[in-house]
Order: C-alpha cells, then structure tokens, then sequence
C-alpha cells in the first residue's frame, strides 16, 4: 500500500469521526503515516459530519481528500455529495437502509450494506458505522480485524468499556456480509 486515502460522511451522532478515528489509530498500530481531519458543522448531532483519513508508507503531505480511493456514506447526502470524487478503481460503502443507490459509474466498485437494519436487528444501537467498517476491511483488505480489535480497545474511553465486545459484533456483522 502505498496511500489510500478515505471520506466518511454523514450526519452528526451516527459515529462518523470515531470511525475514522479507529481507521487513523489501525495506521498508527500498524506503523504507517497518517492524518485524520474531522469536519462538521456547528450543530454536530443531525448536521453534517465527515472525516479524511490518510494511510501511508511515506509521509503525507496534505490532510485533505479531494479523490478518495474510499467513500463510507451513512446518509444519501453524504452519499450524493461524494460519490462522484471517488478515484476511479475506488469502492464506496454505503447503508442501503438509509440511501438509494441511483450511481452510474462503472469505473468504481459499490457495496450497499443495510447497516443501519443489521444494527437495528442485532440490538447494536449506533452500531452502523462499525458494520461498515466491517465489510470495508473485509473488501479492501486496509486493515485485519485483529488490528481493528486493538484499536477499539485503545480508542473506546473507559467509561464506555461495556461497548467493546458491541463493536467487535458489529465489526464481524459487516465482514460476514
């Protein structure tokens, strides 16, 4: 790997910038170079919230991502807003539960995923964005789930320590479809 740069998007509360963080903290594990630029507007939960995430084996020399190799969308404005800056050869996550794939290209592979109704089902509640996660590390190959489980140990602050063994499940949820 040499750089893979990644958005996540979507709207304030659904766990966009902790996801990133875990990303941007499996580059730190793993020994790469990285950058995580948080963005969101003044309202946080329910207004707009995204994340670029840099993972290298060299230096970055800017935090900012104009054209992900990676798109995680968790709402169709996200979605819409993105969708069309990703590389070509890129992937693009997305919860079907909550957004309408209505992309032509053919130059990028799509992975809708009702991460949102696996959560739902599974009693995951804000488990969404770690079903994406998921099924992300599982088709690029970014990072192994043993990475991610050290990661989400490190990052999840003590006072939240009951949902670890939450993420793991939804982690494994999205790997497994």
């Amino acid at each position: 790997m040499a750089t893979t740069e990644i958005i996540l998007a979507g709207f304030g509360g659904q766990g966009v910038l902790f996801a990133g963080k875990i990303l941007a903290y499996c580059g730190l594990v793993d020994n790469k170079e990285l950058s995580w630029l948080p963005s969101y507007g003044p309202e946080m939960r329910g207004g707009t919230a995204n994340c670029s995430v840099c993972i290298s084996d060299e230096p970055i020399g800017s935090p900012l991502v104009i054209n992900p190799d990676i798109l995680i969308a968790m709402n169709q404005p996200s979605f819409d807003k993105f969708v069309n800056d990703v590389k070509p050869g890129g992937k693009v996550f997305y919860d079907s539960t909550l957004i309408d794939n209505e992309c032509t290209r053919t130059d990028i592979e799509i992975y809708g995923i009702p991460s949102s109704q696996l959560a739902d089902a599974n009693e995951l509640k804000g488990g969404s964005n770690m079903i994406l996660l998921g099924k992300t590390i599982k088709e690029t190959g970014v990072f192994t789930f043993d990475t991610m489980k050290k990661c989400i140990e490190k990052v999840v602050p003590p006072t939240k320590a009951q949902l670890i063994a939450n993420n793991f499940k939804a982690i494994e949820i999205g790997m497994n479809n």
